[in-house]
């Protein structure tokens, strides 16, 4: 495959050139590694597409995470304690997650334990490799990223998605590059409030 666009959001591609280029040379050539031909293995129920040969979603992620595993990019999970309090969650928002718990029960509120899952995560970089349906990729951008970016556990987040030439092969709802591309621009160049690089990639 190959990187056919990418975006930068809050400089996150200037950033990641001038602290960690080597990151990004890793991220392209696992892109190459990866034989989009050998994962067109979906053979689709659909109607308007019944019996059509298609790029299946569950192998092109394991393709990516075996070409990322190789790289010691490995998954990564953020855990914190919830209330139903807006005030008290904002009070505990930065604090480690044994303080949170603390605070929330010395408030006299039930503490609900949460976490957050990314993809792979090396040197606070994070990266979600999204062939699912397009609600996945707000969640990414605005929920995982942002909870990873909060808690200092990264400094920059990438989303990688399949262009539209792509996703046209694919089963229908699955979110594609420029469609996400004009989602989070009609957000505001500071909306979300965490550095990112949006890529798309081809065959």
């Amino acid at each position: 495959m190959r990187i056919a666009r990418y975006y930068s959001h809050l400089n996150g591609y200037e950033y990641l050139q001038y602290h960690k280029p080597h990151l990004w040379r890793e991220i392209e050539a696992v892109i190459q590694a990866v034989d989009a031909q050998a994962c067109k293995t979906k053979i689709s129920k659909e109607k308007t597409m019944k019996g059509r040969r298609l790029f299946s979603p569950k192998d092109l992620n394991n393709s990516f995470a075996t070409a990322f595993g190789v790289n010691n990019w490995h998954e990564k999970t953020t855990s914190c304690w919830v209330t139903g309090d807006d005030r008290l969650i904002r009070q505990t928002l930065k604090l480690s997650e044994k303080d949170q718990k603390e605070a929330i029960e010395a408030a006299n509120e039930t503490p609900i334990y949460s976490y957050n899952q990314t993809d792979f995560v090396k040197e606070r970089v994070a990266i979600e490799v999204q062939f699912g349906k397009y609600a996945f990729v707000a969640f990414d951008l605005f929920v995982k990223h942002m909870a990873f970016f909060v808690g200092d556990v990264i400094d920059l987040g990438i989303e990688i998605l399949p262009m539209k030439i792509l996703q046209s092969e694919m089963s229908s709802g699955v979110a594609y590059y420029e469609g996400e591309l004009y989602n989070l621009i009609r957000q505001g160049r500071g909306v979300p409030a965490v550095p990112l690089i949006v890529i798309g990639v081809a065959p």
